[in-house]
């Protein structure tokens, strides 16, 4: 079998990948689709396993690291799905007050990956909450596939009351200075679009490839917005143009940035789609953004 690499894989199966991933495919249409691709040494299995995602492998900031104190906490959210679980993360030994980021996930609940994201903003000087919304359905199950099934059950508008119910936690809490921001990732840059739409006290929002509001929703933003797109992901990218007329008819504050030839979840370091230097870069922007907006 054939040790598989990025210039392996046709973008096809990039595209095949995040239709599966977005529930536009089933599992073994997903499967049977790469049958196609299973060409010249390459086997079905070994695309479907080059594809899915290797969370202990990628994890930059282990959940023990003892540069922070990160630990799960459980917090209300009486307009959404009730009791919350949520990773909150903080460097150590800090003294003070610190911003807050709410950090949102995907379409499949809080698996490692977000988790890790959260404990990396941490690192930079800031308190961070990322929360499960699959908390009320037991919470994140362990693989993507079961999430994603579970995620479906729930209706988003009150998954977006659960994070916006994490604000309201992290402004009350006693190491946070109540300056506070949202990033988030494909389901989580929409939350992050729509908190900018309803939270009137959010201080900065950062959607990675998220959908964006409605045009009667965009018109409601104040919230400094940077947004983070990925060049080749033409399913998301085809919602901008309407979204930023309306921004800039309301003369809202935002920096748009496009990463040519990247995928959709390009920043997500455990599947093939990573690809670091669009990563660091986005992510380097982002931290920027947070220390100007959120003080």
């Amino acid at each position: 079998m054939k040790n598989l690499k990025k210039e392996d894989i046709q973008q096809e199966v990039y595209d095949l990948y995040d239709d599966y991933a977005h529930n536009k495919l089933e599992r073994r249409q997903f499967i049977e689709k790469l049958s196609l691709y299973a060409v010249g040494g390459i086997t079905v299995a070994s695309l479907l396993s080059f594809m899915s995602p290797k969370y202990l492998e990628s994890l930059q900031v282990q959940p023990d690291d003892t540069r922070l104190n990160s630990d799960y906490v459980t917090y209300d959210s009486p307009k959404g799905g009730g009791p919350i679980k949520a990773l909150l993360s903080k460097p150590e030994n800090t003294t003070g007050k610190l911003p807050g980021i709410i950090v949102v996930h995907e379409n499949r609940g809080l698996n490692p990956y977000i988790e890790d994201v959260g404990r990396i903003a941490a690192l930079d000087g800031f308190i961070t909450i990322a929360p499960d919304a699959l908390s009320p359905l037991g919470g994140y199950p362990g693989n993507d596939d079961d999430g994603r099934a579970l995620q479906r059950q729930r209706n988003r508008d009150e998954m977006l009351e659960d994070f916006i119910a994490a604000f309201d936690y992290l402004s009350n809490h006693e190491n946070c200075n109540g300056s506070i921001g949202v990033v988030g990732f494909c389901f989580g840059g929409w939350i992050s679009n729509m908190m900018a739409v309803k939270v009137q006290n959010l201080k900065a929002a950062v959607p990675f490839y998220g959908g964006q509001p409605t045009a009667e929703e965009a018109a409601l933003i104040k919230t400094p917005l940077m947004l983070q797109y990925a060049g080749l992901d033409t399913r998301v990218n085809e919602g901008w143009p309407a979204y930023e007329k309306i921004l800039k008819e309301n003369n809202v504050e935002y920096k748009a940035y496009f990463y040519p030839d990247v995928n959709h979840g390009f920043h997500n370091t455990s599947t093939p789609r990573f690809d670091k230097p669009a990563a660091d870069l986005a992510w380097q922007r982002t931290m920027d953004f947070f220390k100007e907006k959120l003080v």
